[in-house]
């Protein structure tokens, strides 16, 4: 029972919940007690921005229309910031581009209203799971860097350099990159992706790979059309290439 305890205790995650509809906070806020995670709320931006700049969070799960400041410029402003948090964005909006603009400026994952509890209680498990992940390769490295060619990929501050110059990637970008790297040569169906990186399965959205491979392609590759990072295995998926030396650098 002890061991028990202890296990549920080291498993709990500090989660601000930023969301102004108070009846979808209160519900949100009892199922993510129930996994044993301690949870702070806000209903307005300029309070959430506020909790998120003065409190250390493990996941802030952010409305993107919000009174006083919406949910685009707060991530703005904490992806500005050095310390980095996760942020699963919660949007009204079914549109591409509002979706696309949320991931491009630093959001993790996003989930269109209406969803269903079970949903996002997944998707806060799989973004936990994956910072975890990330948290134990840095502890497991010489150091917290990467090298692959000329790319060097800093674990502690999840930023990406290319012979020096700073690459400036999508926090899901930076973890498709950094997944591939550490497998070398392995060749990845879409759908081993999905799950390994996205940490769930996305049924139908395969093509969510490929276009955040192509937007990856388009950031650290020379030549987007002819790859030497991140190669397409014709019928299968993809793979990252094995001819680069890969090690392991102390910071």
């Amino acid at each position: 029972m002890n061991r028990e305890m202890v296990m549920t205790q080291s498993a709990q995650s500090k989660i601000l919940l930023v969301e102004d509809d108070r009846d979808i906070s209160h519900l949100v806020e009892l199922h993510l007690a129930d996994l044993g995670h301690e949870v702070d709320r806000a209903y307005d931006g300029k309070e959430g921005l506020d909790l998120a700049t003065s409190g250390r969070y493990d996941l802030i799960i952010l409305d993107l229309m919000l009174p006083e400041l919406d949910g685009l410029e707060i991530c703005k402003s904490l992806r500005a910031a050095s310390d980095y948090t996760p942020i699963l964005m919660l949007t009204a909006k079914s549109s591409e581009v509002d979706r696309v603009v949320g991931l491009e400026i630093g959001a993790d994952d996003y989930l269109t209203k209406p969803f269903s509890i079970q949903e996002l209680m997944a998707r806060v498990k799989a973004i936990l799971r994956r910072v975890e992940i990330m948290k134990g390769a840095g502890d497991t490295n010489d150091g917290d860097l990467v090298e692959a060619g000329e790319l060097t990929i800093d674990l502690s501050r999840r930023t990406v350099t290319e012979s020096g110059t700073p690459v400036h990637l999508t926090a899901r970008e930076f973890d498709l990159l950094y997944h591939f790297v550490k497998n070398p040569g392995r060749v990845y169906t879409r759908a081993q992706l999905l799950d390994q990186v996205w940490g769930y399965g996305y049924e139908g959205y395969e093509h969510t790979v490929n276009s955040h491979i192509n937007r990856l392609r388009g950031k650290i590759e020379e030549d987007p059309a002819k790859p030497r990072y991140i190669l397409t295995v014709w019928g299968v998926g993809y793979k990252f290439t094995e001819t680069l030396d890969l090690e392991g650098s102390s910071g």
